[in-house]
């Protein structure tokens, strides 16, 4: 996972922001409080989580079957969170919307930086669901993009991205919306289904 994009941050995210919804859970509060109060000295961290619940109607109704998932991370300077909202296709994780809040300071191309957003949840997204790397007498299986899934374009969900004013250094943006992705969804999952996933891709079990 070295090189993957966003490279280190990408499964740190995932085990740090698990596990604080696992800690949420295991202390009867809100994920969303929760985070709020662990992040009370943290305005960058905190300013990103409150536009994302906010923009997503955190506390608001949702259509049947469907869940909310919550997660935050700084990499590169940049600070994101993603509200992923998900529902269960039998086995299949289906991703419907994804609210994202970025503070990459200041903010020189806005629309560079929501088209950065989008494609850091579509990657995010791919790895998180479906790409999957094995090996067989030392060598990778994988060979191309025919074993090697991808997120496909009827998967791709409702992307909204927010961007916090900010008179900031500029951070990085061109992978930064990448590891909050994957604990978002699994963050979800569990509130829709009460399975804790703690492996990618992630994947329902029939238990």
């Amino acid at each position: 996972m070295l090189w993957l994009r966003s490279v280190g941050h990408s499964h740190n995210a995932f085990v740090m922001e698990s596990l604080i919804d696992e800690l949420a859970t295991a202390a009867g509060k809100d994920p969303v409080e929760y985070r709020r109060t662990l992040l009370k000295d943290h305005p960058r961290h905190l300013g990103v989580l409150n536009l994302a619940v906010e923009k997503a109607n955190w506390n608001a109704p949702l259509p049947d079957g469907h869940a909310l998932g919550v997660a935050v991370h700084e990499s590169f300077g940049s600070f994101v969170a993603h509200v992923a909202e998900v529902s269960q296709d039998n086995l299949k994780i289906r991703v419907h919307r994804v609210v994202c809040a970025v503070d990459c300071g200041i903010a020189v191309n806005p629309e560079s930086i929501a088209a950065q957003m989008e494609s850091c949840v579509t990657f995010g997204l791919g790895f998180a669901l479906h790409s999957k790397v094995t090996f067989k007498d030392g060598q990778v299986v994988q060979s191309n993009y025919h074993d090697y899934q991808v997120l496909r374009l009827n998967e791709m969900p409702v992307v909204e991205v927010h961007i916090v004013p900010s008179t900031d250094k500029p951070g990085g943006i061109g992978e930064a919306g990448v590891p909050p992705m994957a604990p978002a969804v699994a963050n979800a999952v569990f509130a829709l289904t009460g399975q804790r996933l703690r492996e990618l891709p992630l994947q329902l079990s029939g238990v």
